[in-house]
């Protein structure tokens, strides 16, 4: 039988970013509890900052009766000379009944001894309060509390429960509170409890006590509200999604509201009046022309007729917050860019100081710019003074209020005392790119400068044995890599690890052999930079007999080439047959020199193989993806080679010479990618 089940977990306001971390794995946990215990079925999950709420349309009202079998020793096993052995009397005895209750049955091909039972299935009703225990327990929202005299905790007190099967309560008690017939709306509207006369009246209650129950539904008015005061006002609200989330997440009755600032505090840069509303006010920053104005957007939980006061209320708590980050930034371009202070601040234990952090990017630097510097027209005074200012806005007070601010608040500064836009664009973008769908630095000093940085982190940290592991990462070295490669692919700078590494190695702790170990992690790092790209290709690129050389334009070249071939309509079709050469030359050594006799050649099918693979191996191509179509098409002559020609001939010569024809042809791929890794 089928009834509706209501659960409603009431608690003192939620949170919003903890919630909606554990947000995706609330359904999960619930549905793990479901098939436990043998009563899955479809479900909705809702949430406000007051109550976690699961709701089933047709629940089922008890379990469905199972059979339990078990299994046990072989017969011949089970009994000796007719009497049970201690292995078959202990059988019985987890089975519950006496010997001679056990059937026999058939395991493995024996007989064995056997036993089944019905297991009458329970009411819902009896299951709930120990399913919907485990359901809360297994919640993960971070840090949580205790109160009163629980000794278990949760991320807030809970305050009500109410579980209702059909048109009855269902007796449970979760933390101390017993379930009742009863729920609370919107505290503007009524404070006290009110009584729940069915699962219908309850969302009737919840609607009648302006309480927005669905997630859904509370995001879509926030956003129908704010184009109406788009329209009515003609401005642009900046909706930051991860804000909208929250704010979806801490109100039950939203309503967006039009608040303003004083327009002297358009002084202080765009990214911090926005960063100190959303951070600390949760407030959408308001544009005009496409330029922010001395106005935000903050989304009301209140219930009244005017919202004036609840406006002036928010201006009041905003003024202050704007008035610090005025203070910090007037004093911060008094003091200047400077870096006084940072060689007492502590980079790494085994790496030393920031300032000799410092230094190593400027050398990091200086070697770059020797290899492209003059190629792509970088000013090396620029670059010298990009790399000094870099850092120095982590002694900025700005940046001590708002961390995530570095780098932009050195742009602003670097701009205000006068340096070169183009420096200060280097320090703005030392840290792109930040993110998987992150921009890249724009100019070419800006993307040494952040390739300085990222070198010098990653083999530092190699260098003192910090190497992620597993999840991981606390220095984001997986991500550098990634940056690495996609800035020397964006400006096509000829970076070459092996190389590099090895010019500047002496300038970190030895001791160590880490060469090896970047290489390793760079190369199982380079899926990270090829989303979409099959990393069977990657691999076939990199994970060759021969050394490798790490560098990344050519690598890039080769990967890129693969994929494209790899994509066609014809590759599947070639695959096979070059599969086939691979094989046949598993136990030859691909860097040696593949020499063809032709006077060793003696049918048919085996010279026009000769000729055609000479022709295509000695033309020249504008593109890899041009020459690799060459080779492939190689595929007819090949498969009438293999038809009618035994490549293992009686004649070791002969043998030797066909085997080497072949080998002419797959040493060419080879040295672009070793196929035979590829997975279709």
């Amino acid at each position: 039988m089928l009834q509706p089940l209501l659960i409603e977990i009431g608690v003192e306001e939620l949170p919003g970013v903890p919630l909606l971390k554990e947000l995706s794995e609330i359904e999960k946990k619930w549905v793990a509890v479901l098939e436990k215990n043998g009563l899955l079925g479809e479900f909705e999950f809702y949430y406000t900052p007051r109550r976690l709420v699961l709701w089933h349309r047709e629940f089922l009202t008890h379990q469905e009766d199972r059979v339990e079998e078990f299994y046990g020793a072989p017969v011949e096993m089970a009994l000796k000379d007719g009497v049970p052995t201690p292995a078959a009397l202990g059988f019985a005895k987890k089975c519950g009944v006496e010997f001679s209750e056990l059937g026999r049955g058939e395991k493995g091909g024996k007989e064995v001894l056997y036993f089944s039972r019905t297991v009458q299935g329970k009411a819902s009703s009896e299951l709930l309060g120990e399913m919907i225990d485990q359901w809360i327990k297994r919640l993960n929202f971070g840090k949580s509390m205790r109160w009163g005299s629980n000794s278990e905790s949760f991320i807030r007190p809970i305050r009500w429960v109410n579980v209702m099967l059909g048109e009855k309560v269902v007796d449970i008690e979760l933390f101390g509170v017993a379930s009742n017939a009863h729920t609370y709306v919107h505290r503007i509207s009524h404070f006290e409890a009110k009584t729940v006369d069915s699962i219908h009246h309850y969302f009737d209650l919840l609607k009648e006590g302006s309480v927005t129950l669905f997630p859904q539904e509370r995001r879509e008015h926030i956003l129908a509200t704010f184009a109406k005061l788009e329209k009515e006002q003609g401005i642009t609200i900046e909706i930051d999604e991860d804000l909208l989330d929250e704010v979806v997440a801490i109100t039950e009755h939203p309503t967006p509201l039009i608040g303003s600032f004083d327009e002297s505090f358009l002084e202080l840069p765009p990214e911090v009046i926005i960063t100190s509303m959303k951070e600390h006010q949760r407030y959408f920053p308001v544009f005009k022309n496409g330029k922010l104005i001395n106005a935000f957007c903050v989304v009301s939980n209140a219930l009244c007729e005017d919202f004036g006061k609840v406006i002036e209320g928010n201006e009041r708590v905003l003024r202050p917050r704007l008035s610090d980050a005025l203070f910090f930034y007037r004093n911060d371009l008094k003091k200047g860019l400077v870096t006084t202070g940072l060689e007492k601040i502590v980079f790494m234990n085994g790496l030393g100081t920031l300032a000799e952090k410092i230094e190593r990017e400027k050398m990091v630097a200086g070697v770059l710019y020797d290899l492209v510097g003059t190629s792509m027209n970088i000013d090396k005074t620029a670059l010298m003074r990009a790399m000094d200012l870099a850092k120095a806005d982590l002694m900025s007070e700005m940046v001590y209020e708002f961390t995530e601010l570095q780098g932009l608040m050195g742009y602003y500064y670097a701009l205000a005392l006068g340096e070169s836009n183009e420096v200060a664009i280097a320090i703005k973008e030392q840290y792109l790119p930040n993110g998987e769908e992150s921009a890249l630095p724009s100019t070419p000093l800006s993307a040494i400068v952040a390739m300085s940085l990222k070198l010098d982190t990653l083999i530092g940290m190699f260098s003192i044995g910090e190497i992620p592991t597993g999840s991981r990462d606390p220095f984001a070295l997986r991500r550098a890599v990634n940056g690495l490669i996609k800035i020397a692919v964006e400006h096509q700078i000829p970076l070459n690890f092996s190389t590099l590494i090895d010019r500047i190695a002496h300038h970190y702790p030895t001791g160590k052999e880490y060469k090896k170990n970047i290489e390793t992690f760079i190369i199982e790092r380079l899926g990270g930079a090829y989303v979409g790209v099959n990393p069977s290709i990657i691999q076939s690129v990199v994970a060759k007999d021969i050394t490798v050389q790490l560098d990344v334009l050519e690598l890039d070249r080769k990967i890129r080439a693969v994929n494209t071939i790899a994509s066609s309509d014809s590759f599947a079709n070639a695959f096979s047959t070059f599969k086939r050469v691979s094989n046949i030359l598993k136990d030859e050594a691909m860097d040696k020199a593949f020499t063809v006799n032709e006077s060793l050649l003696q049918e048919e099918a085996e010279r026009e193989l000769y000729r055609l693979a000479s022709s295509a191996l000695s033309s020249s191509y504008d593109s890899l993806e041009e020459r690799l179509d060459a080779l492939f098409a190689l595929k007819t002559p090949l498969d009438s080679f293999f038809d009618n020609v035994m490549v293992n001939a009686d004649d070791i010569q002969v043998r030797a010479n066909r085997k080497a024809l072949v080998g002419m042809i797959y040493q060419e791929i080879y040295s672009i990618a070793d196929i035979k890794n590829i997975t279709l």
